[in-house]
């Protein structure tokens, strides 16, 4: 630990060694799953759809060349495409072979069903138009490892520039410094809200805002832009995720900030597409001038290959002058996007895109920075002048694939460090407005030293009266096994997943059909483990007794679950075995996010004999036993 402190550069180069490490191990497993994986295993995991079906293609308002792919199979099933992601396309014959075509494409937007993708030329289009048997699969992702490389790199090398004094602070034993201000109050923030932003208004080169579950931590950072834009014209505002990227700039959006978001958003509504860069763009008074000189553009593309050398050369005089009064409107354009712009708003690798180049900022937020690589934020870093983290190292890390890298430290993430290192630049939201007081007690006591408390509002909240808030149910004396699915999906048991949906009837008898549904009580069921959340899923999917809840019942992994909350939470935590082995569910993190999802009533079902041998849960056990 102690070289981290003395050495930057010692530290940054070490990244790249385990970043390293991690690229050629996806990298490895991608070309593994390509080679051997069949096509029903992908669609299964979410890689890709088949078959799937080729729509419309035209050019979208950048002049990219866009496909749609629309898929009516397994549409169920959560996949991994989204904005940015590399594609290919392949077809598979009657015999089951699969030939691969030539190029890489993009996915631009996507959603259960249907996809839009940019293709990299005319011929790729008709290539896939013609296709019979298609399917299209997710592409190891070159471009973000580049992106992550090149940033650390640049950092590595800065030299008596601001970038370099950010990375001695952070990493070395600079000093953050501050400005003397007078505190500004916010009465509607509760007290370690109102520090939080007045530690980041007064903080010169970084700030952290840890928000527990629960804290407001959303409600903090949109606070401490908003006051930050009364002081600078233009911020960035970054996270891991288009997903956590959507509910910031939504959060933003809803104060009356000028959000401009680079990338297509997740959470698609109006509200955030009107606000992405494609749609400003189009919106723009001059877009139809510069739409009809690309289409006469594409249209004597065609003509300058045909007449004599006079016609020839007429024609290619014609386009280089629509060429310069089209990058002149772009270029126009773009300005006054970006100047009307208060929050330029996308996730940690896009603001590495072309439209952000030369564009530097006084201040950067980044959300959700504990769940984002160190080379993730140094590629943002490097377009500003200070640093805001916000995010809870005790929850959810980054996802590591190659575990020897996330044991060499590339799970550690620079949040963490800042945190550990320069603890004057932390501010502590201790204020929880989502769980009663006895689900929050123990997640306070084991992360946070014991210092969360419920606001009086949700200290006792619960739904039935003399409810315990919190239970476990002890599958030792009932012989429940675990069985091994395979790799990714890990374990299931069947049994211990049975018994959850019998106590899940059983509680919402209890609560009354008709109370739930009038007050829209909902449910959330969670496992670590992917096997036991798809035999969940389909049980519940074809339990007539669930149909009327179904809209009201959520089930996911704990990673799916991060940043939502439900008023009942049931946890099936799957591991059984005389070993005492519970491997994922070592990772105490995961646990912390999962057993402080509820508002009302937690119910944790498990084998007390194998999780016993660990600490944490043995403790949680003597916790709720004696609630």
């Amino acid at each position: 630990m102690s070289h981290e402190i003395q050495s930057p550069i010692l530290h940054l180069q070490q990244q790249q060694l385990l970043l390293r490490m991690e690229y050629e191990f996806e990298k490895e497993e991608f070309r593994r799953q390509t080679e051997n994986m069949g096509v029903a295993r992908k669609v299964k995991r979410g890689l890709c759809w088949y078959p799937a079906s080729p729509g419309r293609s035209y050019y979208n308002s950048l002049n990219q060349l866009v496909i749609e792919i629309t898929h009516t199979e397994d549409t169920d099933i959560e996949h991994n495409f989204e904005f940015g992601r590399p594609v290919c396309f392949f077809r598979q014959s009657a015999d089951g072979k699969i030939t691969y075509m030539n190029f890489i494409a993009t996915v631009s937007y996507a959603d259960e069903t249907r996809m839009a993708v940019i293709m990299p030329g005319a011929n790729a289009v008709m290539e896939v138009q013609a296709a019979e048997n298609l399917g299209i699969q997710l592409y190891f992702d070159e471009t973000s490892y580049r992106t992550m490389f090149e940033a650390l790199e640049d950092v590595s090398r800065s030299k008596g520039n601001r970038l370099s004094e950010l990375r001695d602070i952070m990493l070395g034993t600079g000093k953050p410094g501050f400005r003397e201000l007078y505190p500004v109050r916010f009465p509607w923030l509760n007290s370690t809200q109102e520090t939080a932003v007045n530690k980041v208004l007064c903080a010169k080169d970084v700030a952290i805002v840890h928000g527990p579950p629960g804290t407001g931590k959303t409600t903090t950072l949109v606070e401490a832009i908003y006051e930050t834009l009364h002081r600078e014209p233009q911020v960035l505002v970054c996270a891991q995720s288009n997903t956590a990227v959507d509910w910031i700039s939504e959060k933003l959006i809803d104060r009356g900030v000028n959000v401009l978001r680079i990338g297509n958003p997740t959470r698609v509504n109006d509200k955030m597409l009107s606000f992405t860069y494609e749609r400003r763009f189009e919106g723009h008074p001059l877009y139809t001038e510069l739409w009809s000189i690309r289409k006469n553009l594409r249209e004597l593309s065609g003509r300058s290959r045909r007449g004599n050398y006079d016609e020839r050369e007429g024609i290619r005089n014609r386009m280089s002058r629509l060429r310069d009064r089209a990058t002149a409107l772009e270029i126009q354009i773009n300005t006054d996007l970006f100047d009307g712009a208060h929050v330029i708003a996308s996730t940690l690798v896009s603001s590495n895109h072309r439209l952000l180049n030369g564009h530097r900022f006084g201040t950067l937020f980044i959300d959700e920075a504990a769940q984002a690589l160190e080379a993730a934020c140094w590629i943002a870093i490097r377009k500003a002048d200070r640093v805001v983290l916000a995010g809870d190292h005790c929850q959810l890390p980054p996802t590591i694939k190659c575990h020897e890298a996330a044991r060499g430290g590339l799970e550690r993430t620079l949040m963490e460090k800042v945190v550990s290192s320069k603890p004057s630049t932390v501010s502590l939201l201790k204020v929880q407005y989502r769980m009663h007081e006895d689900i929050m007690k123990f997640s306070s006591q084991w992360f946070y030293n014991g210092e969360l408390e419920a606001a009086p509002e949700v200290r006792c909240r619960g739904i039935l009266d003399w409810d315990s808030p919190i239970s476990w149910i002890d599958t030792s004396d009932m012989d429940f096994k675990e069985e091994f699915v395979g790799e990714t999906f890990g374990r299931i048991n069947k049994d211990e997943a049975n018994l959850l949906l019998q106590e899940l009837k059983s509680y919402i008898t209890r609560i009354g059909s008709n109370r739930i549904l009038e007050e829209r009580i909902d449910f959330g069921i969670i496992s670590p483990y992917r096997a036991q959340v798809q035999y969940l899923r389909n049980k519940i999917k074809t339990d007539a007794s669930l149909k009327p809840y179904r809209s009201l019942l959520t089930v996911n992994t704990v990673d799916g679950f991060q940043g939502q909350e439900r008023d009942v939470i049931f946890i099936s935590l799957v591991r059984a075995n005389e070993e005492g082995q519970i491997g994922f569910l070592n990772d105490l993190r995961r646990m912390n996010v999962a057993i402080t999802r509820a508002r009302m009533k937690l119910v944790i079902l498990g084998e007390a004999a194998t999780l016993s041998h660990h600490s944490f849960y043995r403790k949680l056990m003597e916790y709720i036993s004696k609630e």
